[in-house]
């Protein structure tokens, strides 16, 4: 039967909920237990969609069209193991099928309540589809007392009731802030989150004590003391240079032992962390360095770029070298001489995003990455400002543009109304839901075998994760051959272009999908490789 671990977070939030659920999911997996991570998430909204990447980060993608939170991406690039739709819960989901169960009379009449039908829902979507899962980790978002969060810490509590301690155990994550002028940790604001977790029927089974720097015996002694649990069991959750030292730094402190006394479970087998020391190892001890710039439209919030920024680590662990990424704010390029920023970069990446603030200014940086031949990956959004640039600048069509940006006389970007998935036809208009416009998740494309991207990828066909609403227009695509583009990977169907490049260039490669998903420290993304070593050539050429 699966064992259930609740990864709960007190004092504020961003303490790493997320990392450390990540963390501990790679800890048991190196001990030869399978792992099912999910995230509770208690806002009102359904899933994070529509929300600005300014309110919640990046929108993570799971390969069956799930738009989920970006702690997603880290249980998917520490375990491997792909998140699906239902690791996502949200309050939106919760109460949407609360409401529309009382809709059809399915309570037969009786009050709608938060206990039991809230609840008893939230159990369900902890407990469903998990065949063949040793343990499920289960992250609740926020922080213990937010009002919205009440439901789901009762509805913890309770399957830690009906299924006993043996079968459930409660982490909970707390901040030990240092305070220069006292010249000590403070261990108070910890215990008022124990105070408030215990306040509402949870009591912790192991702490988790994010620190700056180490914590003197007598403050874990004392935690242990006042919150009730055992000492070896309050576990400090130190800073560390890289998030890929946080399973190494937590087995070092017990987190994984102690998780295993707790169900008493008796397991001698010395885990292999070999992966992780040789990343490591090679994050430490890089061969080399080079800066990747990325004109973007969010780069205020770096979250909301999270997996774009990590498959690139990923490309320089593949390359041994370390990747300095240079956030560059595409409103910028308006202004004279702004572009000569880029003149400093061994490569240029324009990721995802929505709208026509700062298109022409990708666009800008677009037309310099082509004619000044460097390195350049456009991905989703990128791609698109890719074929513009090209339509304007090469094949002549001086007012080709996205419909996405208003009415236009050339759109060589238009709406996406019409799709194949899993041997059915999709349809959209432009009046549907905003979230439900959307091509998303896992489709396949077939390659070019004479492209570049056929040897990246050194596959006939692929799979990849896509999120969003407008395609290359196809009606264009002589046009743009002539003009020195090449179409190196469609959809099955031969009608929606999946890939672009240009021969006359040293990497330039556009993909409407987005490869960042699916790349982990363990296994780079080959896009992401093969632009990080295209990269270390140009600082080479500089």
């Amino acid at each position: 039967m699966t064992k259930f671990i609740f990864i709960t977070g007190g004092v504020v939030s961003s303490l790493g909920k997320g990392l450390s659920s990540a963390a501990l999911g790679a800890l048991l997996q190196a001990r030869g237990y399978s792992v099912r991570l999910r995230k509770l998430d208690p806002y009102l909204n359904v899933d994070p969609g529509t929300m600005s990447p300014y309110q919640h980060g990046e929108v993570y993608v799971t390969n069956d069209g799930a738009e989920t939170d970006l702690d997603l991406g880290h249980y998917e690039r520490f375990t491997g193991v792909p998140a699906r739709r239902s690791d996502s819960v949200t309050a939106g989901k919760i109460y949407s099928s609360v409401i529309s169960k009382e809709r059809r009379g399915d309570y037969l009449g009786g009050t709608v309540q938060v206990i039991p039908h809230v609840t008893d829902a939230i159990k369900e979507a902890i407990t469903s589809d998990l065949q063949n899962t040793d343990f499920a980790l289960i992250e609740i978002g926020g922080t213990v007392g937010d009002i919205e969060g009440l439901p789901f810490f009762e509805a913890i509590r309770q399957i830690g009731y009906e299924l006993g301690r043996n079968k459930v155990m409660f982490v909970h994550l707390t901040l030990l802030p240092y305070i220069p002028a006292a010249g000590e940790l403070k261990t108070k604001p910890t215990q008022h989150s124990v105070k408030e977790l215990r306040g509402i029927g949870i009591q912790p089974d192991l702490l988790l004590c994010r620190s700056d720097r180490l914590i003197p015996e007598g403050e874990r002694k004392k935690i242990a003391q006042f919150c009730n649990v055992p000492h070896e069991r309050v576990i400090p959750a130190l800073d560390v240079e890289s998030i890929y030292e946080v399973p190494i730094s937590y087995h070092e402190q017990g987190f994984d032992i102690e998780v295993l006394k707790h169900f008493k479970i008796n397991n001698n087998k010395n885990p292999d962390f070999s992966a992780w020391k040789n990343i490591v190892k090679r994050a430490r001890q890089p061969e080399g360095n080079v800066n990747i710039g990325i004109v973007g439209k969010y780069t205020g919030l770096q979250d909301a770029y999270k997996s774009l920024s990590e498959a690139l680590v990923h490309g320089g662990l593949a390359n041994n070298v370390s990747v300095n990424l240079k956030w560059i704010d595409a409103d910028i390029f308006e202004t004279d001489n702004a572009i000569q920023i880029l003149e400093s970069v061994h490569g240029i990446l324009v990721p995802g995003g929505f709208g026509e603030r700062g298109a022409e200014g990708k666009i800008s940086a677009v037309t310099f990455a082509r004619t000044k031949r460097i390195p350049y990956f456009g991905i989703c959004l990128g791609m698109q400002l890719a074929v513009i640039e090209t339509a304007r600048n090469m094949a002549g069509i001086k007012q080709a543009s996205s419909s996405e940006f208003g009415p236009c006389q050339h759109p060589v970007i238009g709406l996406l109304t019409e799709w194949q998935a899993s041997g059915k036809i999709e349809q959209r208009s432009s009046k549907d839901n905003l979230g439900g416009t959307m091509r998303l998740g896992s489709y396949d494309a077939v390659l070019d075998p004479d492209s570049k991207a056929s040897k990246i990828y050194k596959e006939k066909t692929i799979s990849e994760r896509h999120r969003h609403r407008y395609e290359v227009n196809i009606n264009y695509r002589n046009q743009l051959i002539e003009a020195g583009l090449k179409f190196s990977g469609f959809s099955p169907d031969g009608e929606l272009p999946e890939i672009i490049e240009r021969s006359d260039h040293p990497w330039f490669i556009g993909v409407q999908f987005h490869p960042e998903l699916k790349s982990k420290p363990f296994d780079p993304h080959p896009l992401f490789s093969s632009f990080i070593e295209a990269a270390v050539d140009q600082s080479r050429l500089v």
